[in-house]
């Protein structure tokens, strides 16, 4: 039996520890049917391999799939703790088109008042992105720059048509690069932005469920 519409779950992969601790303090008030945070581990190759492992169980028939965690900031004046809504996320194997991405901006700018949303295409790399080469993904169009994002969500779209987005808080840029998370302003920063972002995601999840006219 297929899920109902109403009831499609909401599937939301991070990478890294830390990131699914800032998640998991969250707040999960107002979130609509079943939410369910996936840690998939870091790089492209273990972020597709479990969200199609993930996608696979019946419950998480029908799911949209949102990818979000930290991310490298390509464009001059971004900031740690700036957010990036991907309108589309790119690899090697091409482009997959995010779905709702005005609407999350509005939420995220409701959400967290004062803080900085980027929007524009989030690339893939399969190794953390330095120096020089910022400047050639920029020079490609994309505003930023992570492992896992590209990778989910193409590893989501394999398994069948659903709902996919990607949203990243900025942890370092080209004026402000971080060595190690959580140690330096920068990376305490965007983890208190990623604790903050989940009513926004819920409210996208919301928007995918109301009846289309």
């Amino acid at each position: 039996m297929s899920r109902k519409p109403d009831t499609a779950p909401l599937l939301i992969a991070c990478a890294l520890g830390i990131e699914h601790l800032a998640l998991r303090s969250g707040d999960r008030g107002g979130a609509d049917g079943r939410v369910t945070l996936l840690r998939t581990g870091m790089g492209p190759r273990a972020a597709e391999r479990s969200v199609i492992r993930a996608l696979a169980d019946p419950e998480q028939a029908g799911a949209a799939v949102l990818a979000t965690g930290f991310c490298a900031g390509l464009a001059p004046g971004m900031h740690p703790g700036d957010l990036v809504v991907a309108e589309e996320t790119r690899d090697p194997r091409g482009t997959t088109p995010c779905v709702g991405a005005e609407l999350l901006v509005k939420e995220l700018v409701r959400s967290l008042p004062g803080r900085t949303v980027h929007t524009g295409p989030l690339t893939g790399s399969d190794h953390v992105v330095r120096g020089q080469e910022r400047s050639h993904l920029l020079a490609t169009g994309a505003i930023a720059v992570d492992m896992e994002s590209a990778a989910t969500l193409h590893g989501a779209v394999r398994t069948g048509a659903r709902p996919v987005a990607a949203v990243r808080v900025v942890v370092d840029a080209p004026e402000h690069e971080l060595v190690r998370i959580g140690t330096l302003r920068g990376g305490i920063s965007a983890f208190r932005v990623l604790r903050a972002v989940l009513p926004a995601f819920f409210e996208w999840h919301r928007s995918l469920l109301l009846p289309r006219r």
